[in-house]
């Protein structure tokens, strides 16, 4: 058997539980895909990116809606050593993947800021839903994972001052008839990690120019809401479940307030009408 069939064998039977089941619910309980549907998927080079185009690979030729799908590097200046590696990953993994360059990396190295991984991800958006209308792509499908669910929400929480969290699915405001869609939202880290430990595969981690060269203060962030979630595992290992099933079970009885579209709401606003 090619190692390619051995690890798309490996997503359906061997991390069935834990990583098939739960990119399916995803799909199902946040309504993402639908029959027409033609979907960019956004290849970063990492592990989660890669399992992304496997498992929609394998809902495209097993599953019973009916959409295309295509699958997009985009370059915002990797090192050549990295460029390669994600080359011959998609030869092991058999993704047919388009590379397209940009200048991001070289732009906002140009930029005095103290928040570089903000600026970048704006500017990748940006370039990516460009890529996703050149194609004729109604959807753009990311990696992010649980993790990056719950870590996002602290960060909120913590440096933010807010409740929000990472959705798994929304419009683009500024393109319309674009929908970014987060299938792997259910798929924890750690079983990630597994799998591709398992299959001997081996990715590039950030490949980002400005964490390679000093720690930014997001990526410092970052870690550092996923170290708290390590240790508090410790503590209670339903730590992590239990964060993400509040964001789904807010008792607007009990909170202070509330903001849509901008617009405040105290709970006083109705108080006096509930004696």
């Amino acid at each position: 058997m090619e190692r390619y069939r051995e690890i798309e064998r490996s997503i359906i039977k061997k991390y069935r539980k834990e990583i098939w089941s739960r990119f399916i619910r995803a799909i199902n309980d946040y309504d993402m895909i639908h029959d027409g549907d033609k979907i960019m998927v956004c290849i970063s080079g990492g592990k989660d990116s890669f399992l992304l185009a496997k498992c929609i690979q394998e809902l495209k030729r097993h599953g019973k809606v009916n959409f295309d799908a295509c699958y997009v590097v985009m370059n915002p200046g990797y090192r050549e050593a990295n460029l390669e590696l994600i080359k011959e990953n998609a030869k092991i993994l058999n993704v047919d993947i388009e590379i397209f360059n940009s200048d991001i990396f070289e732009v906002v190295d140009t930029v005095p800021s103290k928040s570089p991984c903000y600026l970048c991800a704006r500017m990748r958006r940006g370039h990516l839903y460009n890529k996703a209308k050149e194609l004729g792509c109604n959807k753009i499908a990311l990696g992010h994972h649980f993790d990056d669910v719950i870590e996002t929400t602290l960060l909120s929480m913590f440096y933010g001052s807010e409740v929000k969290t990472m959705m798994p699915k929304l419009h683009s405001d500024n393109y319309e008839g674009l929908e970014l869609i987060r299938p792997l939202y259910l798929v924890k880290e750690t079983h990630i990690l597994t799998w591709m430990k398992s299959n001997d595969l081996h990715f590039i981690n950030c490949a980002c120019r400005f964490t390679e060269r000093e720690a930014t203060e997001e990526a410092g962030k970052r870690l550092e809401m996923k170290n708290l979630i390590k240790n508090l595992r410790h503590i209670n290992p339903e730590i992590d479940n239990n964060i993400f099933k509040a964001l789904d079970n807010i008792n607007l009885n009990c909170v202070l307030g509330t903001k849509k579209d901008g617009i405040y709401k105290s709970f006083l606003d109705e108080y006096d009408n509930n004696e």
